[in-house]
């Protein structure tokens, strides 16, 4: 018998430059989702726009999405979660929650177009606001660095609640995920 297939979902992961998000997407998602990242356009114009079609024509194609960037602001998120709430689909947050400094030495260690300035990694840190439940992700999964090695997940619910090892907290009443509705169906909003 064949294990029941994962539901659509749209995953955005945030986290510092270095913080292992692609490693963690790799090791978690990238054989069930369809991984996107400006990182994958270097030299485009319009890398976030860019971004926003490609996410918005592979949800529309049915398939499971997982956006690794910083995505360090509710405001650089926001798309994201519109983007998810227009197609029905739910979407969930991965915070890799780890250390500046930790971030930094793995920084320090890359080589070449791999190596960040440390501009552009404090200017990141500056952004970096985690992740809730009540910006319209349905879930909010924690990772944290264990003595600056490997990862552990926590998931998290409100802001209260991060960082506990809680389960997450469910779709708030009148929430864009409970009220959204296919093109068609019986009841627009």
């Amino acid at each position: 018998m064949r294990p029941a297939a994962r539901p659509q979902e749209l995953v955005v992961v945030v986290g510092l430059q270095a913080s292992g998000k692609s490693t963690w997407v790799a090791g978690h998602l990238a054989g069930t989702h369809v991984v996107v990242s400006k990182d994958h356009w270097p030299r485009a114009r319009h890398r976030e726009a860019r971004q926003q079609r490609v996410v918005a024509e592979l949800l529309a194609e049915g398939r499971s999405v997982v956006v690794d960037n910083t995505s360090p602001s509710v405001a650089e998120r926001a798309p994201l979660i519109a983007i998810a709430a227009a197609a029905c689909v739910p979407v969930r947050a991965v915070f890799l929650d780890v250390p500046l400094g930790t971030c930094r030495e793995r920084n320090d260690a890359r080589t070449g177009a791999a190596r960040v300035p440390l501009v552009g990694l404090h200017a990141a840190a500056g952004r970096l606001v985690a992740p809730t439940t009540a910006e319209g992700f349905t879930e909010v999964t924690v990772v944290r660095a264990v003595g600056g090695e490997g990862v552990l997940p926590q998931a998290a619910g409100p802001e209260e609640e991060r960082g506990r090892g809680t389960a997450a907290a469910a779709i708030p009443e009148g929430s864009i995920a409970q009220t959204c509705l296919r093109p068609g169906s019986a009841a627009q909003p």
